[in-house]
């Protein structure tokens, strides 16, 4: 199976090609850090391909510190990107793809580490879309002189 993925600004594009053996919604403090959220959403595989389509000259590989704990994003925009770890083992944000997910999440990982705010979430509002302010907005200027005396 052949998979697309690319970044948000749209200069960096893949192609992955083969299967994936899990798909890990990690908590750890490394993977909230980088990712700014409540966890990580990577998918493994020790036999599928990567291959870039255009902009690899733009992906930046970090690893933190040596530990391996790794991270690939585009340089212009940000957007996390595939990487191929020690050992071979294919990593893809499941929000890189340009596609559904080909599995649903295996498990949540490092669940002793998450945020303590990250709780309860199914229990919350959920909107299709941006809500509406609950804060009044400004109201629109209008002109007070419409003479055009310039005050």
């Amino acid at each position: 199976m052949n998979y697309a993925g690319s970044c948000l600004c749209g200069k960096v594009a893949f192609e992955i090609e083969g299967g994936f053996e899990s798909f890990y919604l990690c908590h750890c403090e490394r993977c909230r850090k980088d990712t700014g959220s409540a966890h990580a959403a990577n998918m493994f595989s020790s036999t599928a391909t990567l291959r870039w389509l255009s902009g690899e000259d733009l992906v930046k590989t970090f690893d933190f510190n040596g530990t391996g704990h790794v991270k690939s994003f585009c340089t212009v925009c940000g957007s996390a990107l595939p990487n191929i770890q020690k050992g071979g083992m294919l990593v893809v944000p499941a929000g890189s793809l340009d596609c559904d997910a080909p599995l649903p999440p295996t498990a949540h990982i490092f669940v002793s580490h998450k945020a303590n705010w990250d709780t309860g979430l199914e229990k919350i509002p959920a909107f299709g879309e941006l809500p509406e302010s609950t804060v009044p907005r400004p109201s629109r200027c209008t002109k007070r002189n419409q003479g055009g005396s310039g005050e």
